[in-house]
């Protein structure tokens, strides 16, 4: 698939007696990307591998601009991505795409937006915004969750707690990464290495490089709330834990004299007070004790 001049999308590049050259938007796949690559004018001696595309990056080369896309779905953060590898020089910009995500992001574009490309800038900004278009409001339904779980804890429902937030935390992490990588791409093309690039077209990968930026400084809040409701579940685990502990010491401090008492007189020494008739005087003697006890918990306020 091209796109050239005279279709919605396209690219100009004014020369240096401002006439336009014609250049093209390739759109191809693993197996014909050489041929394609030769079309456009990119020599490129590298392997093209889309299963070895495991970040957001881009190379600047002698000849050409090299970089791939490696995009979670937002529907399965943890699983597969969507690989792209994208070539861009002079005139042309090449998209290396298995699985038809590029023609799927273009044709989004062509309904949203009335004007879609008319240089490399404008396309290559189009292109990263739209399938960034989404995430803010994706991440708003991250801080939904996080919320509810919030409320859970705070009416004591910590029942899966964990389970449920440690694949949002990880989901969370792998975004901030993801982003990250995003911004350093804007700022790699805003440097513009090869000028390839119109200097007052630059201000398009300034955006990209903001976007990405909230997105990423988003996900980081989000994190940190994230954090704050886990500190808040084992705060609370900690109050039952000392709950528990504070029950099992008021009933050690009340046996103990109790086990002191029933060891004295259960010696049966011979001449031992009370060894005749004494049982109703240790039972008498054993509820003064747990009396005395519960007496002394109420005033310090232990039960």
């Amino acid at each position: 698939m091209v796109l050239s001049l005279g279709e919605q999308l396209e690219s100009k590049e004014p020369d240096v007696d401002g006439n336009v050259t014609p250049g093209g938007i390739y759109i191809t796949n693993s197996r014909e990307c050489k041929k394609v690559l030769n079309e456009a004018g990119i020599v490129y001696e590298g392997d093209i591998d889309l299963a070895e595309v495991g970040f957001s990056k881009i190379e600047t080369q002698q000849d050409c601009l090299y970089g791939s896309f490696c995009i979670p779905k937002l529907l399965d953060v943890l699983g597969s991505r969507y690989r792209i590898l994208f070539f861009v020089n002079r005139t042309s910009i090449v998209l290396i795409d298995d699985d038809d995500f590029a023609k799927r992001l273009i044709a989004r574009i062509r309904k949203r937006k009335t004007h879609q490309g008319e240089t490399k800038e404008k396309f290559i900004y189009n292109f990263i915004t739209e399938f960034m278009n989404r995430d803010l409001e994706f991440l708003g339904q991250y801080e939904k969750n996080i919320m509810r779980m919030e409320e859970d804890i705070a009416h004591g429902k910590t029942k899966n707690f964990q389970s449920e937030l440690m694949p949002v935390r990880r989901e969370l992490l792998t975004l901030r990464g993801y982003y990250d990588e995003i911004a350093d791409m804007g700022r790699e093309l805003e440097d513009n290495e090869n000028g390839f690039f119109t200097k007052k077209q630059l201000k398009y990968f300034g955006v990209i490089t903001d976007r990405a930026d909230r997105l990423m400084n988003k996900t980081q809040h989000l994190l940190e709330y994230a954090l704050q409701v886990k500190d808040a579940y084992q705060a609370q685990i900690d109050g039952r834990q000392n709950n528990n502990m504070q029950f099992l010491t008021v009933i050690s401090t009340i046996f103990f004299p109790l086990t002191l008492i029933t060891g004295w007189y259960g010696m049966n020494f011979q001449n031992m007070p009370e060894l005749q008739s004494g049982y109703p005087g240790v039972i008498a003697l054993s509820m003064i004790v747990i009396l005395v006890c519960i007496i002394i918990f109420k005033k310090k306020k232990i039960l």
